[in-house]
């Protein structure tokens, strides 16, 4: 029969370590890209308005053409360049790539 060994560990010593240390969250998306997630949302509203623009009484002529350039061909341009580019480009944390290699390396120097 084997015997297994146990090692018995201070509880309150690994109180006062993490205590000490303190604890540390940090935000997942930087300044940068906070400002370009509000410009996506704002450049996503405007698009939005420019589409309103196109309801009016006489939205359409006879002949089925829309006779508002800006809501029929500009506005859905300006959507999708606003979910499509920029939101997305704020939220893959494309701008502050340099900041988390950073960030990784004093972690786990930390750590240690």
């Amino acid at each position: 029969m084997t015997k297994i060994k146990t090692t018995k560990r201070d509880i309150r010593s690994n109180k006062n370590k993490n205590a000490s240390s303190g604890v540390v969250w940090n935000f997942p998306l930087e300044k940068t890209d906070l400002k370009w997630l509000i410009i996506g949302i704002g450049v996503v509203a405007l698009g939005f308005l420019l589409m309103a623009t196109g309801m009016t009484e006489e939205a359409a002529v006879e002949n089925g053409k829309w006779n508002n350039f800006i809501a029929v061909n500009v506005a859905p341009i300006v959507l999708l360049i606003g979910y499509c580019v920029i939101i997305p480009m704020a939220l893959f944390k494309f701008f502050s790539k340099k900041k988390t290699a950073k960030t990784t390396e004093n972690t786990s120097e930390n750590e240690k």
